[in-house]
Formats: structure tokens, sequence, C-alpha cells
């Protein structure tokens, strides 16, 4: 996550439920709650996981690895 992910995250006062996410993301990343989704269009491989009911952490696989780009409201 980067400085401004982390900065949106801590103005939310979504830390606690991102670190647990993150963390349920960790050791399986298909655990039904978070909600894995491929957004559309589906060729650009772009996946969100559910960081709260109004939350989401989009996120693409670069080199194996997670990387969260960015923090979004699910309803906008």
């Amino acid at each position: 996550m980067t400085k401004k992910q982390k900065k949106l995250v801590d103005k939310l006062n979504l830390q606690a439920k991102y670190n647990k996410a993150a963390a349920l993301f960790e050791v399986d990343y298909r655990h039904l709650s978070l909600h894995i989704e491929l957004l559309e269009p589906k060729h650009l491989k772009i996946y969100s996981f559910r960081i709260d009911i109004k939350y989401r952490a989009v996120f693409l696989i670069v080199n194996g690895e997670a990387e969260v780009i960015a923090i979004t409201n699910h309803y906008k």
C-alpha cells in the first residue's frame, strides 16, 4: 500500500478493518468474507477485496504478489 493509500485508510478510520482483511487475504485469498471480485474490463485482470461493506481494496497481481493500487468506495 502506498503512503497516499495509507493516509486515506487512516482518514476513513479503516486501519483495523484493512489490517484484518489483508491478514485474511494473506492466509487464504479465497476466504468468503473477502468477496474477491474480478473487475471490468476483465482482460486487465484487476481485482478487489472487501475491507468493509462500503470500501474495497483494488489490486493487481504483480510477479506473483498482490499489489494494492487503490482504496475505493464500492457505491460510487
